[in-house]
Formats: structure tokens, C-alpha cells, sequence
């Protein structure tokens, strides 16, 4: 029994000095990333409050005239990705880097060029499009960050976390073996969660509600974890340091394992997801590009 903690120590500590090369979790770049986006789109927005153009004279006219472009040029991406003829056209990465880039500055350019308003019909239903594309566009990078790692990638990382913890070797001693009310609570949490049902309902479980019961289990596990703690910390007499320090890497032990089965059980379901989002994004890019040479017909014929 004496043994586990310093195996618990030296195997987190171990998996902590990996993880420093990545400062920033997914969740804080999101929000960096949809922060950023927000404050571009504000930025836009009181440039056209200062009214210095109109969408109609020279500098309103080019303006709109570089975000069409813009917008034209992002059907760049699908074809280096998806046609033969462009598969030498450089690396797939940096095409998708371009793709983002102008589905950000090119909406930003109509927005400006628009003054933010609708104005005759043709142009309203083109700004509605572009907008509800943009939109769509920032769901979609969400989407394709979570399922770019692949399903293989996520199971591997749980399996070495659960070779280190000792939840997955038969005959092993558990770095959990003092608290088993804590291994038992997080083996019946992967086992329901593997055990699920497919379908949209388990889909959108995984990916509204089970962050939320991941949390949940996370302090039951804290909980649990007091008395065999404190028990263990008489049995080998340890100072209130290294109680306090055994407590902690202990429960960065329990979050790190429940983070990855809920990655393992959520790459399917943004994998769903991203299906959908490609079967409803295709028809308002059409109407985006249909609505934009009407517009742009109507500007130049009346």
C-alpha cells in the first residue's frame, strides 16, 4: 500500500511536465479565437458608425467589391481538397489557414461596405446569407477542431493514461488502490458512457449535458478521496504537505482520466455533428452565391 503514492507522484507529475508544452487547453483557445472574432466584428461596426463612405461611391463601391473577392476566393479550399487537378496546389493545412482568414476578413469588408444594413431586397437577402455562411463557418471550425485529432488519437491517450493509473492492467496495483469507492466510481462512469445507445438524443447527451456530469463525478470523486487520504496519511505518518500534495495529484489523476473518456465519448458525437453541419452549410453557400451576383447585377444594371 506504501507504494502507490509515489507511483501516483511520479507518474503525474511525469504526464505534467508533457502537458506544459501546451499552455493553453482547447476551451481557453476557443474562447481567445470567438473573443477576438467579437471584437473585429465591433471594430466594424464603429468604423461604419464614423459614416466616411457610402456603399455607393468609390471607397463603399471597392470595399465591397474586395469582400465579394474574398468570399469568392474561399471556394479555394474545397477544390485543392476535393479535385484531382489541384492536389499539387501545396499542402491542404495551408489552404485551410487561408480558407479561415478570408471567411473572416471577407465578411468583415461586406459588413463595413454595408454600413450594417440591409437596404433593398436583393442586398438584404445577400447580407443575410453571408452572415448566416460566417456563422455557420465559426460552428464548422469548432466542429473540425474537435474531430481533426481523430478517434484513434483520443483512445490512445486514454489507454496510456489508464496504463499509468493502473485501471487497465489486470493483476496490477492501482495508483487508486487505496481509494476503490474512486476506481469503482470511475470504471461504472466509463462503462455507461461505452454502453450508451447510439443516436442524435446520446449525440447531443455527450455533448451539452456530459461535460456537466463529468464535473459532478469529478467532486464525488474528491469527496471520496478525503478518508482513504487520511487514513493512508496515518498508516506512513506524512506531514500535512505531503497529504495536501498526495490529495492533489491524486485528483488531477481523476480529472485528467474523466477529460479523456469524455473526448473518447464526444468525437463521435461531434463527428454527427459535423456531418450535419456539411449537409446544412452547402444550400445557404449557394443562396450566398446566388443572392451576391444578383446584387451585384442589380448595382450595376440600375
Amino acid at each position: 500500500m506504501g507504494e502507490a503514492p509515489v507511483s501516483i507522484t511520479a507518474s503525474t507529475t511525469k504526464a505534467g511536465a508533457r502537458k506544459t508544452a501546451h499552455p493553453l487547453p482547447e476551451l481557453s483557445k476557443d474562447i481567445f479565437v470567438y473573443a477576438a472574432l467579437s471584437l473585429l466584428v465591433w471594430s466594424a461596426r464603429q468604423i461604419s458608425l464614423l459614416k466616411l463612405f457610402k456603399p455607393g461611391d468609390d471607397i463603399g463601391y471597392w470595399m465591397g467589391v474586395a469582400g465579394a473577392v474574398m468570399m469568392l476566393l474561399l471556394f479555394s479550399y474545397p477544390l485543392r481538397k476535393h479535385f484531382r487537378f489541384a492536389r499539387n496546389w501545396g499542402a491542404v493545412k495551408g489552404w485551410l489557414v487561408l480558407h479561415m482568414v478570408l471567411g473572416v476578413f471577407g465578411p468583415l469588408l461586406i459588413l463595413v461596405h454595408s454600413g450594417f444594413r440591409f437596404g433593398s431586397i436583393n442586398a438584404g437577402v445577400a447580407l443575410s446569407s453571408m452572415i448566416i455562411v460566417a456563422l455557420s463557418g465559426v460552428v464548422g471550425r469548432f466542429l473540425y477542431i474537435r474531430v481533426n485529432r481523430g478517434l484513434h488519437g483520443e483512445i490512445v491517450g486514454l489507454q496510456e493514461l489508464k496504463t499509468r493509473a493502473g485501471l487497465e492492467q489486470e493483476g496490477a496495483r492501482s495508483r487508486l488502490d487505496f481509494a476503490r469507492e474512486v476506481e469503482k466510481t470511475l470504471l461504472d462512469f466509463a462503462q455507461r458512457e461505452r454502453s450508451a445507445v447510439p443516436g442524435w438524443p446520446t449525440h447531443l447527451r455527450r455533448v451539452f449535458i456530459l461535460p456537466l456530469v463529468q464535473w459532478l463525478v469529478y467532486w464525488r470523486c474528491a469527496r471520496l478521496l478525503r478518508e482513504p487520504s487520511k487514513l493512508l496519511a496515518l498508516k506512513l505518518r506524512w506531514s500535512e504537505d505531503k497529504v495536501r500534495q498526495h490529495r492533489r495529484l491524486a485528483r488531477k489523476l481523476v480529472m485528467r482520466y474523466l477529460s479523456a473518456e469524455v473526448r473518447v465519448a464526444q468525437f463521435s458525437a461531434y463527428a454527427w455533428m459535423l456531418s450535419a453541419w456539411h449537409v446544412a452549410h452547402i444550400p445557404f453557400v449557394f443562396m450566398l452565391v446566388i443572392s451576391t451576383f444578383i446584387h451585384i447585377f442589380a448595382v450595376h444594371a440600375y
